[in-house]
């Protein structure tokens, strides 16, 4: 796999990775802790086979914000997103700042409530000028989450403050905020879920090129 501007993004269903059910559980925290567990370990294996070399809990640190490296591998970054359904992992060598969220398209949502909180003026405005697609709710959404955490500050400011210039029609996009910087973004829409990754990037007269994103899914 080259070095040269290069994401991996794994997608599993969490039926795969968790198969056991709520049921199975004497209680939600019970069954939230086999979950976590179980994409721990889903994370690890990933990232082992990336590394190559044996990843395990106690390999993991935290920068000051909460964001999780590799003490002994800080070349590699890597963040991670879990729906009700889907787990999604981000990797790369070539890239630092990097992020990943993933959304369960049949999720409900109250969509103009959290709309009106979390989008910016001028997303808001597309979104009611659309006659309100959830296709695009999502990709706003994911989007706004992946930079987020790609700026290693996760939700730390108002997501309304961040317009990310998402295009309906387009998939993929660059943005900035005076306190985050500036980021790409690509989005993926699946038959059950929105995926979208983002990376630190750079305004240029020339614009800027995606990197080989490969989409894996199990």
């Amino acid at each position: 796999m080259s070095k040269l501007r290069t994401i991996q993004i794994c997608v599993h269903a969490l039926s795969q990775l968790a198969p056991l059910s709520r049921d199975d559980f004497s209680d939600m925290r019970a069954y939230q802790a086999y979950k976590k567990q179980r994409i721990y370990q889903q994370r690890n294996q990933h990232l082992s086979e990336f590394s190559q070399q044996r990843i395990q809990d106690a390999d993991f640190a935290r920068t000051e914000f909460g964001k999780p490296y590799l003490k002994n591998l800080p070349e590699i970054a890597f963040n991670h997103s879990h729906s009700q359904q889907h787990y999604a992992l981000a990797l790369s060598r070539s890239m630092q700042d990097i992020g990943v969220d993933v959304e369960d398209l049949a999720r409900k949502v109250r969509f103009d409530a959290l709309a009106r909180h979390a989008f910016h003026p001028c997303e808001l405005a597309l979104w009611e000028c659309l006659e309100e697609p959830q296709d695009y709710w999502f990709k706003v959404w994911t989007t706004k989450e992946a930079i987020l955490k790609a700026s290693g500050l996760g939700i730390r400011m108002s997501l309304n403050e961040l317009n990310t210039q998402v295009h309906p029609e387009q998939n993929g996009g660059i943005c900035s905020h005076p306190d985050l910087g500036t980021f790409a973004y690509q989005n993926f829409q699946l038959a059950h879920i929105m995926l979208t990754v983002a990376w630190r990037t750079e305004l240029s007269c020339a614009g800027f090129s995606f990197p080989n994103i490969q989409l894996i899914q199990f």
